[in-house]
């Protein structure tokens, strides 16, 4: 069965970095859209980043642009999210998304992604 695996998240002070990885297995997601989405406490999931299946096209949300570099390994059915600069308002559950319905360009809304990992938990303290 299909299932997406997040990890990497962890605790670190404001300015550090983590990179996070979400390993899909059951079948491959190198011809469609990926995607990252975060939860903080007591917030709605929101839209962090996604890429297009050749990893040429990318989109983030404004709130993490210039800080985050979304890419990602075909050959390993893999996604990555490099994250610097990490702010207290980074802190939340970090969810990885794939679609099977879409392969161009990016997609910011979750109804479009067909399967979700289930989450790593990112902390930044100040």
């Amino acid at each position: 069965h299909v299932q997406l695996v997040e990890s990497g998240g962890g605790l670190v002070q404001a300015g550090g970095s983590l990179r996070l990885s979400c390993a899909a297995s059951g079948r491959t997601f190198s011809r469609y859209v990926m995607g990252w989405f975060r939860q903080g406490p007591g917030k709605e999931r929101e839209f962090v980043a996604s890429v297009a299946w050749s990893g040429d096209s990318t989109d983030y949300a404004d709130s993490v642009k210039g800080r985050f570099t979304i890419s990602r390994d075909n050959a390993k059915n893999t996604q990555y999210l490099q994250m610097n600069n990490l702010k207290p308002e980074d802190t939340g559950v970090y969810y990885c998304a794939g679609s099977v319905r879409y392969s161009s360009g990016f997609i910011r809304s979750q109804p479009m992604y067909d399967y979700w990992g289930q989450g790593t938990q990112v902390t930044v303290s100040s």
